[in-house]
């Protein structure tokens, strides 16, 4: 049995099959986790200088793209790390913070999602009493309430990974993962798996609960042209950030579980990381390009700062 102390150090063991190529995998990621800041960063930056997007919805959508940098630098710098690095060694409290902001960029990101859902139901089911219902203060709880409640999921997870003594070193995947570390402690884990199942049931219920909002949606916006248009331009983004983010987190849950050890480690390592990696990318472009009223206002701001440059 090992003690958790600084000097235990986990070996990632993912980036084996990449060991001669990790210069051109540098560059990529460099590239990817610069694009991902900055395109994230644009969008919270319009919301934050233009009036006009002061609003309930943009706000949410501002908080999802500060989830998705906090989510990509989970990822990002230690791997960069990684890869420029002969050894891939973590030290266990270095893993157990990579895991910590992992499960919080999960937590926050869900909850905001099942938040801004409500915000769609609110907006197109009950659009005279909106203004009334989602208030600066109503806004305000809300997104204290989405941070603090996944700080407190956040918080628990940890500290229940954090207590168990760890029998082996060697985690199968190019970062920290709650999973595979439990699958290395010396003692019984039950319950971190009935925490686990626990997690399950609150964010399997806010899925219900956004199902059944988009349900009433789309039935009141079938009503009129008019309300078709409005779920087009507002919650179609949503509902497909929803999907990405389901579809790119449940292809790490089941192959972590259930997936077969046959698959290459490249093609693992891609299930491990797409939700790490394709949300925050490509969330703040499908607000930036479907919503009209932040892109007129990036193209206004671009604009801007062309002619003074010039």
């Amino acid at each position: 049995m090992e003690n958790a102390t600084e000097e235990f150090m986990f070996v990632l063991n993912g980036l084996n099959e990449t060991a001669t190529n990790k210069h051109i995998y540098f560059g990529f990621v460099l590239t990817a986790y610069i694009f991902t800041v900055f395109i994230n960063s644009t969008l919270i930056i319009t919301i934050f200088l233009e009036k006009v997007l002061h609003e309930p919805m943009y706000f949410f959508v501002c908080n999802l793209c500060i989830n998705a940098i906090l989510g990509a630098n989970s990822f990002y710098p230690r791997f960069l790390f990684d890869l420029s690095s002969k050894v891939n060694h973590i030290s266990y409290y270095g893993c157990l913070i990579q895991i910590c902001v992992i499960f919080y960029y999960i937590f926050c990101e869900y909850t905001s999602l099942a938040v801004m859902a409500y915000d769609r139901f609110v907006a197109v089911c009950m659009p005279l009493e909106y203004h009334s219902v989602m208030t600066p203060q109503r806004v305000l709880y809300l997104l204290l309430f989405t941070w603090l409640f996944s700080l407190t999921e956040t918080i628990i997870g940890g500290l229940l990974t954090g207590r168990l003594p760890m029998c082996g070193r060697h985690i199968a995947k190019i970062y920290c993962s709650n999973y595979p570390m439990l699958k290395l402690s010396c003692v019984d884990t039950t319950v971190n798996n009935i925490y686990a199942y626990v997690l399950m049931l609150i964010h399997v219920s806010e899925a219900i609960l956004v199902i059944i909002s988009y349900v009433c949606i789309i039935r009141t916006s079938l009503r009129s042209k008019s309300g078709w248009a409005k779920f087009m331009q507002t919650c179609l983004p949503h509902m497909i950030t929803l999907i990405n983010f389901n579809v790119a987190l449940l292809f790490d849950l089941f192959d972590a579980r259930y997936g077969s050890n046959q698959k290459s480690q490249a093609i693992r390592n891609f299930l491990a990381v797409e939700f790490l990696i394709v949300p925050p990318l490509l969330n703040p472009l499908i607000y930036g390009i479907t919503l009209t009223k932040i892109r007129r206002r990036i193209i206004k701001i671009c604009k801007h700062s062309i002619i003074a440059v010039g």
